[in-house]
């Protein structure tokens, strides 16, 4: 006999059931395979889960349609019902009662007509035509059952045969066929006019946008009016006709009046047109003496040319047509100007007549070469330098509000002047008065100056400007911010109060019991800038006499060649980081020149542009005459990648073919910025601008952003156009009272 095994003590159940818990607590490791597996076995359960859930939902969407199809098919029965089963009694008297009397009284007429229909047969029913009340033909009669379905068929609809009337005694509603003209009202009945989107027209756009929908021709359907015996009839069309939108046709539809004289704005111009004949050809293709006032209007408008004074000269088409003098036209062509600019083909023309000019140009727009040629025109028709008149001082004056820029002013007026046998000296800053005072020993018919070194030779009395009639202030606006105000006053005070020859020499007036002498002018006075701030507007009413005024595109604006570009960095990291991030993405060749606002921060930038590899020069203030010359030639000549700036090569440095321009602080005024960017995109050629951003900026913003949207190959950044400081402008009172409010 087998013994009884012996059962498992309570400790032992214990300490199995904790061994158990500890190896459940304790992790468990798997290999990849054993992974693999349970995952796929995981995938496989969802697989399966889905499926009998796509399998439950179809069975669900199935007995929904079968209760739904079984609801429609009672719905369209108990219709059906409801119109055929009590009509009897009314078919009983048409075809019951009424037959015998129909058929005795005319049935001598009409001998074709049908017989009359038989008496209703078992059930109500006639050859399935129902005859008589419902009650009846519910009940079962002869040939008949309860459970026989109503073989009624519905009416057929109109205009169609009894055998398509059978034929949709299954399909459904009836739906009649509609053609596309209703279809398409309906559509837009209902869901709206599917009119095509329209163009947005941004507020830069200066370019009409004749833009409208096919829905919106509203004569597009309207048909001809009618013509009896030659003479048309007056149709209200509104808008297309004379008084009242009556369109008068005088004569045949045909022959209307449609000449181009008729759609002349100027009455003068029509009256001329209707003489002569009109003339649609473009100003390029006619001769220089065909040329009518609405030509020359056409062609200001062509190159953004505004100008107003009285007496406003037309402008220059070509160099040959101009009346500048042979031997500055033979210059012009070896130096290598084809076409004259904007600026120069106004300006030119003004100055050929001695008058006193304001210039108001975007930068790198040549308004150099349109002071210098006017300038040499008029020197010519001087007597030439002698040792009798050479100690009485030059016969011109340009100012420039930096050395770097007169200097440019210079070489390239020697351009011009060298080969008519005028002198040009510069006197500016950073060189010795006596190295100038050498340069001036045999005497020069046009300075070159800066407005401080300028007011202390004079006061030295190295020179004096006793014949000096032709001034030009060169970049006034500049000129005023730097401080030079003062100094532009003495100067123009120390200039001859003699009337020059040509002009009134003096007319007696009588104010206030005062006798006053009203002299012409004692000199030409041409003032260019890019800006016209208030002070610059005060030194124009005291100095120049009935100025002629002229404007190219819009004072204050950079040019449409320069694409503009915003990047928000912030840290003097990300900022050096992006800068050799652009550098080196090969998609901009050199020249490239970038802005800061410090002399320190220029150093400390072309330091680091240096040990990445990049030739890198610096320009600002601290440098002396040499080394910002030297500086600027080997931009030029391409010895250097880089030029690190700060303002001072904002204003007129002209570097040719410059690519790139990064302000890696921006400028503290949007008028700077303007300035900065001009470097590039000159002489018509396309630039690209990059401005690195931050919160610090909001100064700035909202010109900027204004800035940025006028131009037609720039758009404004999200981050920009979403800035708090873009949205109205931040002046500095309202940031210290802010920072004030946040500090308490």
């Amino acid at each position: 006999m087998a013994s009884r095994a012996e059962p498992i003590s309570i400790e032992t159940l214990l300490q199995k059931q904790k061994q158990e818990k500890e190896a459940a607590a304790r992790p468990k490791f798997l290999t990849k395979e054993e992974r693999a597996k349970l995952a796929i076995a995981k995938r496989a359960q969802e697989i399966r889960e889905e499926k009998e859930k796509a399998d439950r939902e179809k069975q669900d969407r199935e007995a929904l349609e079968r209760e739904a199809d079984d609801i429609r098919t009672r719905e369209r029965d108990r219709g059906r019902d409801s119109r055929y089963g009590s009509g009897g009694g009314r078919y009983d008297d048409r075809y019951g009662g009424g037959n015998e009397r129909n058929s005795g009284r005319g049935g001598g007429r009409d001998r074709r007509q049908p017989p009359a229909p038989p008496p209703p047969g078992p059930g109500g029913f006639q050859n399935g035509i129902p005859t008589g009340p419902r009650a009846q033909r519910e009940r079962s009669g002869p040939g008949s059952s309860s459970s026989t379905p109503n073989p009624m068929p519905p009416p057929p609809p109109p205009g169609s045969t009894p055998a398509a009337a059978g034929s949709d005694l299954n399909s459904g509603t009836f739906v009649p066929p509609m053609t596309d003209a209703e279809v398409t009202a309906i559509r837009s009945r209902y869901l709206g006019v599917d009119k095509k989107k329209r163009k947005v027209r941004k507020m830069n756009d200066r370019k009409f946008i004749f833009d409208w929908d096919a829905q919106d021709d509203t004569a597009a359907d309207m048909p001809a009016p009618p013509v009896v015996q030659g003479q048309g009839v007056a149709q209200v069309m509104f808008g297309r006709g004379h008084i009242a939108g009556m369109d008068d046709y005088h004569g045949h539809a045909g022959q209307r009046k449609n000449t181009a004289e008729a759609n002349l704005a100027d009455p003068i111009e029509r009256r001329k047109a209707q003489k002569s004949g009109t003339d649609e050809r473009h100003w390029s293709e006619k001769p220089l003496n065909e040329m009518k006032e609405r030509d020359w209007r056409i062609f200001r408008e062509d190159f953004s040319i505004a100008a107003r004074g009285g007496s406003i000269p037309h402008p220059l088409r070509s160099w040959t047509e101009s009346a500048i003098p042979p031997q500055i036209l033979e210059i012009i062509a070896e130096i290598g100007y084809k076409e004259p600019s904007p600026i120069q083909r106004q300006a030119i023309p003004i100055g050929l007549q001695n008058r006193d000019i304001i210039g108001i140009a975007e930068t790198g727009s040549g308004k150099t070469a349109a002071f210098v040629i006017p300038m040499l025109s008029f020197i010519s028709s001087l007597p030439p330098f002698t040792d009798d008149i050479r100690h009485l001082g030059p016969y011109a004056l340009i100012m420039a509000p930096t050395r770097e820029l007169a200097q440019q002013i210079e070489s390239e007026a020697k351009k011009f002047a060298g080969p008519l046998g005028f002198t040009c000296v510069s006197i500016v800053g950073g060189r010795s008065v006596e190295e100038q005072q050498f340069n001036l020993r045999s005497g020069a018919e046009i300075i070159i100056a800066t407005p401080g070194r300028l007011k202390d030779v004079i006061e030295r009395h190295v020179i004096v400007l006793s014949q000096c009639r032709y001034i030009v202030m060169d970049e006034a606006d500049r000129m005023v911010n730097l401080g030079f105000e003062v100094d532009l006053t003495f100067i123009l005070d120390k200039l001859p109060s003699e009337t020059m020859e040509g002009e009134d020499q003096g007319e007696q007036m009588d104010v206030d019991g005062e006798t006053m002498v009203k002299k012409g002018r004692s000199r030409v006075t041409t003032l260019f800038s890019a800006t016209m701030p208030p002070p610059v507007e005060r030194l124009a009413k005291k100095y120049l006499k009935k100025p002629a005024i002229i404007t190219i595109g819009e004072a204050g604006r950079a040019v449409d060649t320069v694409e503009q570009r915003v990047e928000f960095v912030v840290g003097d990291e990300k900022k050096k980081q992006k800068l050799l991030e652009i550098l080196n993405s090969g998609a901009y060749a050199s020249p490239i020149i970038v802005f800061v606002n410090q002399k320190k921060t220029a150093d400390m930038v072309a330091k680091d542009l240096s040990r990445a590899g990049w030739n890198a020069a610096t320009l600002h203030s601290g440098k002396n005459q040499e080394q910002r010359e030297a500086a600027l030639q080997s931009l030029r000549t391409g010895d250097a990648d880089v030029l690190v700036a700060t303002d001072l090569a904002g204003r007129g440095i002209d570097v040719q073919d410059v690519t790139l321009v990064i302000n890696y602080q921006m400028a503290s005024t949007i008028e700077a910025y303007v300035h900065r960017i001009g470097r590039t995109g000159r002489a018509g050629k396309q630039g690209v601008a990059i401005t690195f951003l931050n919160n610090d900026d909001d100064e700035v913003m909202y010109d900027l952003k204004n800035e940025i949207s006028k131009s037609p190959v720039s758009k404004v950044p999200p981050e920009l156009a979403r800035h708090e400081a873009a949205q109205h402008r931040v002046t500095r009172d309202m940031k210290r009272k802010r920072e004030a409010e946040d500090q308490g």
